[in-house]
Order: structure tokens, then sequence, then C-alpha cells
């Protein structure tokens, strides 16, 4: 999406988030009770509770600084038609089977798509900048349609689609069209899938659209398939012989942007087995240095990766020509996600690659280290032109 193109990839932060269970007296409700418990074992921002008679997640503060919690329970539509009065208490109730949804980040596309859940997705904001090719399809057939902008969303396009749930992203809790679709009675669900810190963590929010889709147990086998293949390169990483020095980021005016050292950037580059020269620094978003300071610690690094939205040498060096003073510029050890895109231009790296943190890996591992992962053939990350 626009603002996800606009920001770097760096930008991300972390907050914490809990859960809250769901009533006892609510056990009577046997045909939903849930045999599975869904344990979340990466993510910080969101937990599910299967004890009750219906899911229940919690997810608390979606956006930077957020000072409330939001807890939303999963009901069956009979039991709410039948009993109305009975289920109180939650921020929002979402009546099961969900059969028309609306997202609204493309980072919430592979889920549904994983899940086998995206021929409910009836619209979405931006939708130029989906690159899953069913997703496209849809689009092209009309099945999904365009409601304008995140923070702009066509409301009464909405209204008159009257989805059974939109899934939120926001930076804060000032958008009026939500608010506004909250009072003709949509729910709302935010989704903090961008607040996580760690690759695996980003990627634990499948269990989410799992309760959502009634595929928990899908969502589980998925999730700790990612999980296993991740940990295996990671550990087949540490046979490296060498651990080569990695540069990131890039200029945006005088300013360079790149990931803080305990940010899920920095996370991969080490899991990776390569030293970033500034997996020492705070914070979980983005440094913002000089080029000076920049080129005086990262000049000599072996590998450069992520530098900003350049896809080519010749066009890095007519933006700025301290870039060819970078020996990773020099030896042509650049790599980039940008280069990328799907048929409409959006970057796949930010839609899929939160969902599939093992391949982002695969990449990092056979860029840093050719010689254990010879027969990958990069997906994400390319050699600049």
């Amino acid at each position: 999406m626009d603002r996800l193109k606009r920001i770097s990839l760096f930008i991300c932060a972390i907050y914490l988030l809990t859960s809250v269970s769901c009533k006892e007296d609510k056990k009577s409700h046997s045909s939903v009770i849930k045999e599975q418990q869904t344990t979340v074992s990466h993510a910080l921002g969101f937990r599910i509770d299967n004890t009750g008679a219906y899911p229940v997640v919690t997810v608390t503060e979606p956006w930077p600084n957020a000072e409330q919690s939001f807890t939303y329970a999963f009901i069956p539509k009979s039991e709410l038609v039948a009993n109305p009065d009975d289920f109180k208490g939650y921020d929002a109730i979402i009546g099961t089977p969900i059969e028309n949804i609306v997202v609204t980040s493309t980072t919430h596309i592979p889920a549904l798509e994983a899940l086998g859940g995206l021929e409910k997705l009836k619209g979405f904001p931006d939708t130029q900048y989906i690159s899953s090719m069913p997703a496209r399809q849809l689009i092209s057939e009309g099945k999904i349609k365009e409601l304008g902008k995140n923070e702009t969303l066509n409301t009464e396009m909405v209204l008159e689609m009257q989805p059974d749930v939109i899934i939120g992203f926001a930076m804060d809790n000032n958008n009026a069209a939500y608010k506004l679709l909250q009072k003709a009675g949509i729910p709302i669900l935010f989704n903090g899938d961008w607040t996580e810190q760690t690759p695996l963590g980003k990627a634990e929010w499948i269990k989410f659209f799992g309760v959502l889709l009634n595929k928990q147990e899908q969502a589980e086998k998925m999730f700790q398939e990612i999980e296993s293949d991740y940990k295996s390169i990671k550990e087949l990483a540490k046979k490296a012989a060498k651990q080569p020095t990695v540069l990131s980021g890039a200029l945006y005016k005088d300013i360079w942007y790149l990931p803080a050292g305990e940010s899920w950037a920095a996370q991969f580059i080490r899991d990776a087995n390569a030293d970033y020269l500034w997996s020492d620094t705070k914070g979980t978003g983005s440094l913002s240095l000089s080029l000076e300071s920049v080129l005086e610690k990262g000049q000599a690094a072996d590998f450069w990766v992520s530098p900003a939205q350049f896809k080519a040498y010749e066009e890095m060096s007519e933006a700025n020509i301290h870039y060819a003073e970078f020996e990773a510029f020099k030896n042509e050890k650049i790599h980039t996600f940008s280069a990328t895109t799907g048929p409409t231009g959006g970057l796949l790296y930010y839609e899929l690659g939160p969902q599939r943190p093992d391949i982002v890996l695969k990449d990092l591992v056979n860029i840093f280290h050719p010689e254990l992962l010879p027969e990958h053939d990069l997906f994400f990350f390319q050699p600049l032109k």
C-alpha cells in the first residue's frame, strides 16, 4: 500500500499485547468449543483464548503508544440471533462463519490466500499495491472492490457492502472512517502484525486469521512449518566459516536511514550469521544518521542490503556520488528487494515477506554464504543491476 511504499522497511516498533479470557458461563455453547489450544509463542501482539465456548482474541496497543486494548469474540451467527443479550463486554463481536471481509493492509492478503479465504475478500483500499496473482484475478473480475485509501475509506461503498468484519490497519485511534463504520454496526478488528519486533513474531499473525476463518488447526500447522524451516536455515547459517560485515539503508535527502540494532531487519541479518555493523544500537525502528558517520563505519562492509528504492548502480550514482565510495558498491555486492514487484508495481517483500520469513532468511544466507545454499534461487532480494 502507498504508506508502506513511502516508509522504509525499518520503521517498525514493538508494543506489548496481552489477552483476556472469556467468561466461564458461556461454556454451555458447546457447539463452538475448540478442542485444540492455539499457542502464540513468538508474537507479542496478540493472544488467542480457546478455553471457553468460543474463541476470543485480544489485541492491545495496535499502534504506537496505544492506551487501550481490544478484545474480540467469534460467535456463531445462530447464537447471536437466538441469544443477543448473552454476549457483552467485548470490543467487537464477530458472527461466524464469516463470508464477507474487508482488509486494509497488503500484509493481510497472504494469510487469507494461504488459508483458502481469499474468496471472502470483498474490498480493499489501494488495490493497485496488491501483488498476489489470485487476488489480482479477483480484482480484475470485480470481485474485490476498490475502497479508496485506508485513512479515508469510501464509507458509502463499505456500508453498501455490509462486510461481516473489517481488518483494520491504524497508526492511531483517530480514523474517522473506522469510527463511523463501527457506529453503523460493522466490527473493526485491529491487526498489529506490523508492530512485531521479530520475523517469526510477524509470521505468527497467520493464527489471527486462523481464528477469523475458523481454520486454527490449519494456521497452526502452517506456522509450525515456517518456524521449523526458519530455525533450520538459521542453524545452517552457523556453519559458515566467515561472518561478513553488512551495511543497510540509504540516504533520504540528507539523512541515512538504516535498521536499529533491535529491529526485525537487523534480526534477519544476525540470523543469517552476518555482522550487521549497527547491531549494538538500541531501538526497534530505524536510525537516522549522517552520510559521514555511515561512510566512516560502513565503507569497508562486505555486503549492502536493502538500499531503499534503488534497483541499479547507475541510479545510485546519479542520486549521490558518495555511494560509489563504499566497497560493497565497488565490488557489486548490493542486493535489493525493490526490484521484486507484482504486476501493478507493489513490492512483494512488503506483502509476503512478513508471512514468509523463512524465504527471506534463505535469500540472505544465499547472499552472505552462497556455499551453504547453492541451489536456492533468490526470491525477494535481487542483485542491483
